[in-house]
């Protein structure tokens, strides 16, 4: 079975950087469109960042311009840089596979249920 293990997460000063990782393992990493989503306390999961299996590549407006989802066949790992990090940045951190789509042309905030695997969350804190 596929599985998912994020790490990464910590806590940085507004305009610091974080590098999110997820180790993938029980199939390859090219076969699933993959994703980052993140939670807030009392908010809903929302998508940040997605790579399809064509290799395009999405992001929410919010983080446009600062994260960058990468991937690494070779070690079937999924990254997100993410730089000039601010407080509304805090949140629950996840990576998710979907087995439903192939590929991702937008974000809305039901993205999540096409998602069907996901990891356990890493948590990410910006102080001002």
């Amino acid at each position: 079975a596929l599985q998912l293990v994020e790490s990464g997460g910590g806590s940085v000063q507004a305009g610091g950087s974080l590098k999110l990782s997820c180790e993938i393992s029980g199939s390859t990493l090219s076969k699933w469109p993959l994703g980052w989503f993140r939670q807030a306390p009392g908010e809903e999961r929302l998508g940040v960042a997605f790579i399809d299996t064509a290799d395009a590549t999405i992001y929410a407006d919010a983080v446009k311009g600062r994260f960058t989802i990468s991937q690494d066949s070779a070690k079937n790992i999924l990254y997100l840089q993410m730089n000039d990090l601010t407080p509304e940045d805090t949140a629950m951190y996840y990576c998710a596979a979907s087995g439903r789509v192939n590929r991702i042309a937008s974000i809305p905030s039901s993205l999540h249920t096409l998602f069907d695997t996901w990891g356990q969350g890493t948590q990410v804190t910006v102080s001002s």
